[in-house]
């Protein structure tokens, strides 16, 4: 009986083990060593996004991700602020509604009034036509200075500008996962005990 169990616990184990394969040679060079591809996980996609990608799609891309996480970077600042307790003063209605009396996370979406939300849907519109987008061909992909304003952004060497690219990115990247953090766990009620108050 001993002998049969552990013969059922081997082979349920070898199910999970990694089946052996031959070394195989991607088509993924040419974005290896872009920027973002670098330690600890060097280059990821795991969806195969780029695997027969060019340039162009490439660059679309990282257009994309780069703009997903300036504004999840943005939202997981708005979710935190706002859980500790700031809030604007005054009213947000006509009917005298306070700011500090709407709720935090996804209960505070619902009691946002409609004309209110129906603003700030016409404000990101807004700026995603017509302010938050490259009009004269930036420098990189996501550069939407558009010759306007830099911030001393050309006084910086080759290698400053690739390493604050890189530091974006990844923040970026940490804000995306860290905002679906936030929404998961707001839903399940446990951001709440983080701030009492709230």
């Amino acid at each position: 009986m001993k002998t049969a169990v552990l013969a059922s616990l081997i082979a349920a184990a070898s199910a999970f083990a990694p089946a052996q394969q031959g070394a195989t040679k991607t088509s993924l060079n040419s974005f290896e060593n872009a920027l973002g591809a670098q330690d600890p996980l060097g280059f990821f996609d795991p969806l195969g996004l780029v695997a027969d990608a060019d340039q162009e799609k490439f660059d679309r891309l990282r257009y994309v991700e780069i703009k997903h996480g300036r504004i999840c970077m943005l939202g997981v600042l708005g979710y935190l602020t706002t859980a500790s307790g700031v809030r604007l003063p005054g009213t947000i209605d006509y009917a005298g509604t306070k700011f500090s009396d709407i709720a935090t996370g996804w209960e505070g979406t619902t009691q946002v009034p409609v004309s209110g939300a129906l603003q700030i849907f016409a404000f990101v519109g807004l700026l995603e036509l017509a302010v938050m987008k490259d009009v004269v061909g930036g420098e990189f992909p996501g550069d939407f200075r558009n010759n306007y304003i830099d911030f001393g952004w050309d006084s910086f060497d080759a290698e400053t500008k690739l390493q604050k690219r890189a530091i974006e990115l990844n923040n970026g990247r940490a804000a995306m996962m860290g905002l679906l953090g936030l929404m998961i766990h707001d839903k399940l009620g446990n951001v709440s005990e983080l701030f009492p108050g709230n």
